[in-house]
C-alpha cells in the first residue's frame, strides 16, 4: 500500500504564513512522502530477496523512522492549523486537563513557547501519555530522535528553519504567528 501526500492547499491564505513558504513547506512534505514509499518497496523487495540481514538493508531500514516521520508529523503540523485559528475552549476536557497539568492555560503557552524558542532544529510536540495521564510539552530533534513512546501528539509546531525563515528570520514571530493559527478543535480530538 503506497502512502498517498494529502493535500493541504486548504491553509494557504493563512495569516502569517505567505503561500510561497506555505507551498514550499507542502514540497518538503511531498519529499517525505515520496522517500517513505521508495524506501517501503525497497525494503520488502530486499526482504524477498533474502538481504534483511545485509548492511544495506539495516541503514535504509534506520532512514525509514526519518522518512516516516518526516510525513507524519508534517500531516499533523499543517492539520492543527487553519485560518483564523480556532480557540480552546475552556471547560473542555483538553483545557482541564492543561490546568490540571500546568496550573492554567498561560503556564502551558509559556512553557510550550519556551521549548519551541530553544536553540536547534525539530518540532515541539504537546504529547499525552494516556498510561500516565501526563501532557508534555517535548522537543523532538529531528524527526526520528526524542519521541515518548508510547504517547500520543496533540499540538505539533515545526521549528526548523524552513518553516519560518522565509517569513520571519526570527523564530518568536513565527512562533506568534502559530499560536494564532492552532485549530483547538482538531487538537481537542487528537486527545479524546
Amino acid at each position: 500500500m503506497a502512502y498517498e501526500q494529502k493535500n493541504f492547499e486548504g491553509i494557504l491564505g493563512l495569516e502569517g504564513f505567505g503561500d510561497a513558504l506555505l507551498k514550499n513547506h507542502f514540497e518538503l512534505y511531498g519529499g517525505y512522502v515520496a522517500n517513505t514509499n521508495k524506501l517501503a518497496d525497497m525494503l520488502s523487495a530486499m526482504g524477498k530477496e533474502g538481504k534483511a540481514g545485509t548492511p544495506e538493508y539495516a541503514e535504509l531500514k534506520r532512514r525509514f523512522g526519518w522518512e516516516f516521520n518526516g510525513m507524519r508529523l508534517h500531516e499533523l503540523y499543517f492539520g492543527n492549523m487553519r485560518k483564523g485559528g480556532a480557540k480552546l475552549e475552556k471547560g473542555s476536557p483538553l483545557h482541564k486537563k492543561i490546568v490540571e497539568d500546568f496550573g492554567s492555560y498561560e503556564n502551558w503557552e509559556k512553557d510550550f513557547r519556551g521549548v519551541g524558542g530553544m536553540r536547534g532544529i525539530g518540532w515541539v510536540i504537546l504529547y499525552y501519555d494516556k498510561v500516565g495521564k501526563k501532557l508534555f510539552n517535548c522537543w523532538v530533534n529531528e524527526h526520528d530522535v526524542g519521541h515518548l513512546s508510547g504517547c500520543v501528539p496533540l499540538l505539533v509546531m515545526d521549528v526548523f528553519e524552513h518553516a519560518f525563515m522565509l517569513e520571519y528570520g526570527k523564530r518568536p514571530d513565527y512562533i506568534n504567528a502559530f499560536m494564532k493559527a492552532v485549530d483547538w478543535e482538531v487538537v481537542g480530538k487528537r486527545y479524546g
